[in-house]
Formats: C-alpha cells, structure tokens, sequence
C-alpha cells in the first residue's frame, strides 16, 4: 500500500511538513514526482479546470511547466483539521515571450488514510509584473 508520510490527522507541525514537502515537490517541476503525492484518482480544481487522476495530473502539470518557465512557488500554512490542510501560496514565472507574472491563490487538500492527496481545489489570480519586481 502506498503511503506518503506524515498521515492524518495532522498536527500543526506535521501540516506545515507536508506544506514543504509539496513545495519542494512542485519547484522540481517534475509532474511524475509531483503526482506521486496524490490518489490514483484524485480530484483536482485548478482555476476552471477539472482533474480526475494522477494521468491527468502528469499531462496537466507537463504543458503548464512548458509555458510558465522559471517557475519559482511559495506555500504557506492557513489552517488544518484532521485530514484536511489549507494553504496560501504565491508563484512566479514567464513566458515564451519574457512576459512576468505572478500568481497568487488559496489550495484545499483533502488526504486519505495513507497521506495521499485524494482532493486538491486551487483558486488562483495571475499579475503581470516586471522583471525587476520579482520576489522569489
């Protein structure tokens, strides 16, 4: 069976633990390493776009690494219950065309019994920036 340490229920501290390790997961944009974090069947909300799976995840994560370049992500503790975490975050990125941006937005995770994402739902608002206004 398949586990992702820490299990719920969370505590504050192993929330803010599987806060980093997702941030760490994300900023290898990595999509394969990324979806391990996740059921088979996990749900995902992300902006208007609708997941249902790790296969989904992949491709999803693989054409968003393709455009958003020099992707840099940031996650911060909100709140937990027992199986459940919220996050703020904030990232930054460019375009093909050297176009900045930086998106902020609100995660809802929900985990199984074995500390696998099995619901992920993102809002998330881009800014164009600068170059020069870069934090990350």
């Amino acid at each position: 069976m398949e586990q992702k340490l820490p299990l719920p229920p969370f505590t504050a501290d192993t929330a803010k633990q599987k806060i980093q390790m997702a941030e760490d997961s994300w900023n290898s944009k990595d999509p394969v390493r990324v979806s391990k974090s996740y059921t088979v069947n996990s749900e995902w909300r992300n902006r208007n776009i609708f997941l249902k799976g790790r296969e989904a995840i992949v491709t999803f994560l693989t054409e968003k690494w393709k455009k958003e370049l020099d992707y840099k992500l940031v996650k911060e503790y909100w709140a937990h219950t027992d199986n459940r975490i919220a996050v703020r975050f904030e990232y930054e990125y460019h375009n093909a065309d050297g176009e900045w941006f930086r998106a902020y937005g609100n995660e809802n995770w929900e985990f199984d019994e074995n500390g696998l994402m099995q619901k992920r739902f993102a809002s998330i608002n881009d800014l164009a920036i600068k170059e020069s206004e870069r934090k990350l």
